[in-house]
């Protein structure tokens, strides 16, 4: 999985590899032993048609859904089980294409109940703590919802709950980012403030994976590019060039 490609890219370390990973519903092949290798360096799209696996395929990696067949590699770690509650202990965190949030409670408890403890009593006293409460500042300063952080989370719009959700990954301080169509149903002005999150979390050093059906965003944002079609791998590579091959116009662009 290693080996330089025959066009003699640059020499890629990884972040994360699946190695005949599946995934079936009935007679369906949702993901279809699908081998590929995410580079820690820059960030990585993740693109195809509807129904080619691209949400499976997040899903079996943040332990979603479980493993049918294959393994999944994180930072040279093989798993052939992945929990969700685990995920943060193997460097990685998740967002959804449909937002999960705490309606009820403020912004602000929002990034806290992530920060802090899970057991009651340590969680009620870590909250008074200065490096608890500056971090979730800075979060939320980041992500543009520090203005916010009184408003329960039912009360914010779409683009912001989706800041919001951002916020809470960025909160577990993990190396590597799913992000299930960050982009999907955001104004401009909104769309502009993920980018500049993402471009952040990058020059970080963080691993970015991202599903998305913006090819301005995907050429805009992405190092590399995999593209699947059927729960398999169709293509892999550079932005640029793997959007020109006929096959991924034919299966994904419907030219």
């Amino acid at each position: 999985m290693k080996n330089a490609n025959a066009n003699n890219e640059k020499a890629w370390t990884y972040a994360l590899e699946t190695v005949e990973l599946s995934k079936h519903f009935g007679a369906v092949k949702a993901v279809d032993q699908l081998t590929l290798s995410i580079p820690k360096e820059g960030m990585t799209s993740i693109v195809g048609p509807n129904g080619s696996g691209k949400s499976t395929l997040i899903n079996l990696l943040s332990g979603t859904l479980p493993i049918d067949e294959g393994l999944v590699i994180i930072d040279s770690v093989s798993l052939r089980v992945i929990r969700p509650y685990e995920t943060p202990a193997h460097g990685m965190t998740r967002t959804f294409q449909e937002i999960r949030l705490f309606g009820q409670m403020t912004v602000w408890d929002n990034v806290m109940v992530v920060l802090t403890s899970r057991r009651l009593f340590p969680s009620l006293v870590e909250r008074s703590v200065p490096i608890y409460k500056e971090k979730a500042q800075r979060i939320l300063e980041s992500v543009g919802l520090w203005e916010k952080r009184r408003a329960l989370a039912m009360n914010l719009s779409y683009g912001q709950r989706k800041l919001l959700e951002i916020g809470r990954a960025l909160a577990l301080d993990v190396k590597i980012f799913l992000l299930d169509e960050p982009f999907a149903g955001l104004f401009p002005k909104m769309l502009e403030q993920v980018k500049l999150i993402l471009k952040e979390m990058k020059h970080q050093g963080r691993t970015v994976i991202f599903i998305s059906h913006e090819m301005d965003i995907v050429r805009e944002l992405s190092d590399r590019i995999y593209v699947l079609d059927n729960g398999t791998l169709l293509a892999e590579g550079d932005v640029a060039d793997v959007l020109s091959r006929r096959e991924v116009i034919d299966a994904y662009l419907g030219a």
